[in-house]
């Protein structure tokens, strides 16, 4: 079969994996290591850890993966995975004109609420996600680099990205409390340029944390997220990352 054989479909859905993205391996982890206090950023609220991040492409693969330490154990192990699930919950609630941050899926995910269920609809592929030499993980040649992530997480730390035309995916942290997760996404994605968000659930219009957990469990806008009292809700509001309740 010669590639004037291969159907148009085929072929372009090729060619779309190997289009250049707008964040690599490089500028992720520069970007992270300015956003987490451990290696020199702000506070976040939370514990203050180091953190994973990954970011995926609007298909749902894997474009890069990294942590701020200087060695692989000195950030939550799990996270790396975590990362990865909540860009891809991220990108794929999200739409061009309107985005989901995985904040705002706590309370609908819980019993019931509309989205209750939602964790069983996309597991994760454990074949991929934790397969390869683990010494790569984090690293440009961590093997889940150019793989279908997987996974989904409805708590802080998962955004869409957006430059302005349209969504081009979305990233993924992990390491902290969820509330500081989101706050470190926050920053991230602001310093990346890829915070253009066209629409969202918030009165502001856009992804940001609702803190609207009243006393009795239940959120009253329904898609509001517990805090935890280590201040992340005074960080996410001086930074622009909560909804303020709305």
């Amino acid at each position: 079969m010669t590639q004037s054989d291969v159907p148009v479909r085929v072929r372009s859905r090729a060619k779309l994996r190997r289009l250049p993205f707008a964040v690599g391996h490089t500028t992720l982890l520069d970007t992270l290591k300015r956003c987490v206090k451990p290696a020199g950023g702000p506070s976040n609220g939370g514990l203050d850890n180091h953190m994973w991040a990954a970011v995926v492409d609007r298909t749902g693969v894997v474009r890069a993966v990294c942590y701020s330490g200087n060695e692989l154990g000195d950030q939550c192990p799990g996270s790396r995975a975590i990362a990865m699930e909540k860009a891809n919950t991220a990108n794929a609630l999200s739409l061009p004109n309107f985005a989901f941050s995985t904040a705002n899926l706590y309370s609908g995910a819980q019993p019931g609420g509309f989205l209750f269920g939602i964790m069983t609809t996309n597991p994760v592929d454990t074949k991929t996600i934790y397969a390869g030499d683990p010494q790569s993980f984090g690293t440009e040649n961590d093997p889940m680099v150019g793989q279908k992530a997987s996974g989904v997480v409805i708590f802080g730390g998962g955004l869409a990205l957006y430059d302005g035309n349209t969504i081009i995916g979305a990233l993924g942290v992990s390491g902290d409390t969820s509330p500081g997760d989101h706050n470190v996404a926050w920053r991230v994605r602001q310093a990346l340029g890829l915070d253009k968000v066209p629409n969202g659930i918030t009165a502001k219009g856009n992804d940001a944390i609702i803190y609207d957990i009243g006393m009795m469990g239940k959120s009253s806008s329904g898609y509001g997220h517990p805090v935890s009292g280590l201040k992340e809700d005074d960080v996410a509001k001086e930074i622009g990352a909560s909804a303020d309740g709305k």
